[in-house]
């Protein structure tokens, strides 16, 4: 894919779900924000944290690499790295807007295990972290996508292609908008 596919997927992906959030998350009751069908699922609110939490390590990180690398000779072509392509893939939705695989939350992003995540006001949050990431795409714009390397939350020692990470991050942010609109979905989704 060129590098202006791929900023451009990462845009119109992150407005799609600037979109939907404000659309349909701004009117629910503090009750549907808490609501969870099970203990083994997260709420609407959970789900905002969760992303929320990874905003906060990689949109720094974002800045900051890119702000501070010599790569700054734009190409044309990206070109992912076997390691960055399985990291985003995972997380791409299906044909279906479907989960193909589930993973775990990692410690310090997962709400259930750390309930101080969940601060009382996702969904703005949300809004305001989204569009941070615009900036951090049109930042993008500037510097060569394969050579900035950005270190993965779980592991330093990591490191993906800033390419591969805005994708992770943005079919990321995708996939739990998507698990928003399943929980939303649901029948005995409260009504207030």
């Amino acid at each position: 894919m060129t590098t202006k596919e791929l900023l451009q997927s990462a845009r119109a992906i992150t407005q799609e779900n600037i979109d939907y959030i404000q659309k349909s998350i701004a009117k629910l009751s503090e009750n549907q924000m808490n609501w969870r069908p099970n203990s083994t699922v997260w709420s609407v609110a959970e789900i905002l944290a969760h992303t929320n939490q990874y905003a906060h390590y990689y949109h720094p990180v974002f800045k900051r690499k890119i702000e501070n690398t010599r790569f700054t000779s734009t190409k044309e072509a990206f070109i992912s790295s076997p390691l960055g392509r399985s990291a985003w893939k995972s997380m791409k939705l299906g044909r279906l807007n479907n989960v193909k695989r589930k993973f775990k939350a990692p410690k310090g992003h997962n709400p259930t295990t750390e309930p101080s995540l969940v601060k009382g006001n996702e969904a703005g949050q949300f809004l305001l972290l989204q569009n941070e990431f615009f900036e951090v795409i049109d930042l993008s714009e500037t510097v060569n996508l394969r050579r900035v390397k950005i270190p993965i939350s779980i592991s330093k020692i990591i490191r993906l292609r800033l390419g591969d990470a805005l994708l992770f991050v943005t079919y990321h942010n995708q996939r739990h908008v998507q698990q928003i609109k399943n929980l939303l979905e649901r029948r005995n989704f409260p009504t207030k």
